[in-house]
């Protein structure tokens, strides 16, 4: 037993010294550990006591910047409050001078009234003293010697004033009559403008007679169309190579002139090509209504005016007023209204364009209720015409009273051009009145699309909106129109009223 006990016992003491002295270096090395890491923690925290002392000094450092900056600003500020009191004080001073200056001067004047206000009482009581012993000398009132003198005075000059006075009114009015003799004489010989007196028909030259087939068309169909588009008549009669086109609206015949003249240079003539000829001769036509309004601006020499308001001036171009046109009655008017406002002294610019625009209502009054004088204002009101010229154009047929000089000088100018020998037809005016009459009727109904007066008044053809009225509609509208025009209207004879309702259906193959 002990000999198996004695190598465990000797291994045992074998390594008994060594876990001593192993156990004996850990504790060493341990020691030496704690003391490093020891001495490293009291080295940051002194590092950390250094910068810590720093940050707070350069703290401090900054506040005192901080209080020195905000000390020195407190002065300034306080240099500054006092500067201003001492300004304030100064202005107070002054003003509490200023109101002893004013009372002082207010004294003095209530002093002066009140011895003015005396002394005109101490006048006033010595005149009515005055006054009282005249009356009491002369035995009359004042007023009753004031009468008696008037009446000996008027008595004894009275045939020496009558004679006078109808000297005087003779003499000048003998010298205003010779002097506005002169004034009109001399505007007039100045100048001379050719007067064109429009009627009723255009006469459109063919190539050849074989035309006048075509364009009569298979059972008349292309020449209804024109008439249906353009609303006037096309008559082929017998006369060689010439159709005429009548109607009394001059830009309806323009349109179908013209659309008729690119038909023929054409050679094309079926519906279709109709509408699309009679398009391009509407807006040729409103090409040529612009440059009449713009040359009529250049040779009345008014200058730039809007353009829609020189658009108008153009479509008089197209109007006539008894048988004269009125864009050329407007520039005739124009020059003669300048050379009598430069006669006058009156102010020739305004006098030009109230001349040149005075029937401008014309050119819409078919389209607008209200007279031509009325539409015309509201049309120069509303392209920002001078209130000027409007008030000088307004008079021309004294329906507005004769506000200017200017007012009356147009006035006599639109009576000098209609007023020559051969400037006006009243027949021709009358008639066309009465076509106008029928077609203003004729849309005032709901659902009327167009409407055309043609065969001299004889017939007056309707075009309606096919999705308003229907074939029922159209029967109750002729109807209607025809009552209407025999309730307003004086005619001889009887007017075929025809209402046209006609539906298309258009598609497109792609």
């Amino acid at each position: 037993m002990l000999s198996n006990l004695s190598p465990l016992i000797a291994a045992v003491s074998a390594l008994l010294p060594g876990l001593v002295i192993g156990y004996l270096a850990r504790q060493v090395i341990s020691t030496r550990k704690a003391s490093q890491a020891e001495s490293r923690a009291e080295a940051i925290l002194n590092e950390s006591k250094s910068k810590s002392q720093d940050i707070i000094l350069e703290a401090k450092n900054k506040a005192l910047e901080i209080l020195e900056e905000a000390k020195k600003e407190e002065k300034e500020r306080n240099l500054q409050l006092a500067r201003i009191e001492n300004l304030l004080t100064k202005k107070e001073n002054e003003l509490d001078s200023k109101a002893k200056e004013l009372k002082a001067e207010k004294d003095t004047l209530v002093a002066k009234v009140q011895d003015v206000t005396q002394l005109k009482s101490d006048l006033d009581k010595a005149r009515q003293k005055q006054i009282t012993e005249l009356e009491r000398v002369a035995t009359l009132t004042r007023e009753q010697a004031k009468t008696e003198l008037f009446s000996k005075v008027e008595e004894e000059s009275k045939d020496d004033l009558y004679k006078k006075m109808v000297k005087l009114e003779r003499d000048n009015k003998d010298e205003l009559d010779k002097k506005a003799r002169e004034i009109l004489t001399t505007a007039v010989q100045r100048y001379a403008a050719s007067q064109i007196a429009d009627s009723m028909s255009t006469v459109v030259s063919l190539p050849s007679d074989e035309l006048k087939g075509k364009i009569i068309g298979k059972e008349g169909r292309n020449i209804k169309t024109i008439e249906r588009l353009t609303g006037v008549d096309i008559i082929i009669d017998d006369t060689p190579e010439a159709l005429i086109i009548s109607g009394f609206d001059p830009v309806r015949r323009q349109i179908a002139k013209l659309a008729l003249d690119k038909l023929i240079l054409d050679g094309r003539i079926h519906p279709a090509k109709i509408e699309e000829m009679v398009e391009k001769a509407k807006t040729e036509i409103n090409d040529k209504i612009k440059e009449a309004g713009e040359a009529a601006l250049f040779e009345t020499g008014i200058g730039a005016v809007d353009p829609r308001l020189s658009y108008f001036l153009g479509r008089l171009a197209f109007r006539t007023s008894y048988g004269q046109n009125v864009l050329f009655h407007s520039i005739e008017m124009t020059h003669i209204a300048g050379m009598i406002a430069a006669e006058l002294g009156a102010d020739v610019s305004v006098a030009k364009k109230g001349a040149l625009f005075h029937d401008i209502g014309k050119a819409v009054d078919h389209e607008v209720q209200g007279t031509h004088v009325e539409i015309g204002r509201k049309i120069l009101q509303k392209f920002g015409m001078d209130e000027k010229v409007i008030r000088a154009m307004e008079a021309h047929h004294e329906e507005y009273p004769y506000s200017t000089l200017e007012s009356r000088i147009v006035q006599t100018a639109d009576a000098i051009s209609g007023a020559r020998p051969g400037a006006r037809k009243d027949t021709v005016e009358i008639y066309i009145k009465r076509l106008e009459d029928l077609e203003r009727i004729a849309t005032s109904f709901e659902g009327v699309e167009k409407t055309y007066a043609v065969q001299a008044g004889r017939e007056l053809r309707i075009f309606v909106t096919p999705t308003t009225i229907d074939d029922l509609g159209a029967l109750k509208l002729a109807k209607d129109i025809a009552q209407k025009i025999e309730e307003e209207m004086k005619y001889p004879g009887e007017i075929r009223v025809n209402v046209i309702r006609e539906t298309r259906a258009v598609e497109y193959a792609r």
